[in-house]
């Protein structure tokens, strides 16, 4: 790999959350050049204003996804459903794809179609894409082309209880998860990628039972647990706060639960165990974490009754998006996995 190497980058709906997000990376990562940007509604308008946090970044505009040109890389920042019925016209474009939608996430496709309510278009194509949680596909996406990346709350979610479950520390009874998200992962979706947040700056439980990313977090989780997740939208625009409840066997610890996010963890660049004995920041704070691709996990234990409180925090637009797409295209590229991601936070926030 040439420390001065550049791939050219094309993202078609990128006038949305996600696609803008990962414009926003893309624009200061030393390997990616983006070429074009798409979007049928906004076609010959200046990119920068969609996303004025661009002004000054790119001279790039929009136009109709008919007029793309090859590039090494396309990422497909589409509404779901429309990556998957369009896969013939996007794939003569790039050697490398990345879906950000949930059109490749699920192996199964009779999972697919009771969690989306439809039978998946290409259902024999969906063993080629690897996952997109760099945490957890690391091997698998080195090398890869095909990139599907992991939904935000289910990334949240997963990384939380992905150790535990893995080494055992866990009893198998019913985990129960509750996702503070912030109103763009609440919004719906939209036409070009884009999400309009449902009632942005109340909070509100939007999704109480039968969240999407149920399945997603199952496929990916050992041991298949019953998994029950509810989502409650947050008057913030970024973030994400799950909190897990689950239970540990009788003469376990907190020992047990710090050991084994060291064991699995203590290598991640982008995981941060967060347990502080005293002061306002003893637990993850998705605040610190707006911009940033890092996922802050802590942890309580009522010895009393053996119930462990997981909590994870991220950014849902980078670590649960177009973070852990640029994660995942370091890898699978053979750059450093940070490059381009190394913004710190803010804080205050």
């Amino acid at each position: 790999m040439s420390l001065h190497e550049q791939k050219t980058v094309a993202i078609v709906g990128g006038s949305g959350y996600a696609g803008g997000e990962f414009l926003r990376l893309a624009l200061g990562h030393p390997h990616l050049q983006v070429t074009q940007v798409t979007s049928e509604r906004s076609a010959g308008t200046p990119v920068s204003l969609v996303h004025p946090n661009l002004r000054g970044r790119t001279n790039l505009k929009f136009r109709k996804a008919a007029e793309l040109d090859e590039a090494d890389i396309l990422v497909l920042a589409l509404p779901h459903g429309h990556a998957a019925k369009r896969l013939a016209e996007f794939e003569g474009k790039a050697r490398v794809i990345v879906d950000l939608s949930a059109d490749f996430r699920l192996k199964d496709p009779a999972v697919y179609q009771a969690t989306y309510g439809e039978p998946h278009p290409t259902p024999e194509r969906l063993d080629e894409w690897v996952y997109g949680n760099p945490e957890l596909r690391r091997e698998a996406l080195r090398g890869a082309t095909r990139i599907a990346c992991a939904g935000c709350f289910a990334t949240s979610v997963i990384l939380a209880l992905y150790p535990l479950l893995k080494l055992g520390v866990l009893l198998p009874r019913d985990i129960i998860a509750t996702g503070l998200v912030g109103s763009s992962a609440a919004g719906a979706s939209a036409t070009d990628g884009s999400h309009h947040p449902e009632r942005a700056g109340s909070l509100r439980v939007y999704k109480p039972v039968g969240h999407r990313h149920t399945a997603e977090a199952q496929q990916e989780l050992p041991g298949h647990f019953p998994l029950h997740l509810t989502a409650i939208s947050t008057p913030r625009v970024r973030g994400i706060l799950t909190t897990a409840h689950a239970w540990i066997p009788d003469g376990y610890s907190d020992r047990d639960v710090w050991s084994a996010y060291r064991e699995v963890y203590g290598q991640e660049p982008f995981i941060r165990i967060v347990k502080v004995a005293r002061g306002i920041h003893r637990y993850p704070d998705p605040m610190l974490l707006d911009g940033t691709n890092y996922c802050d996990l802590g942890f309580e234990m009522d010895m009393d009754t053996g119930r462990v409180v997981l909590m994870s925090a991220i950014d849902n637009l980078v670590k649960g998006t177009a973070g852990h797409a640029i994660q995942s295209l370091n890898v699978a590229l053979g750059w450093p996995e940070t490059t381009g991601l190394e913004f710190a936070g803010l804080h205050p926030a």
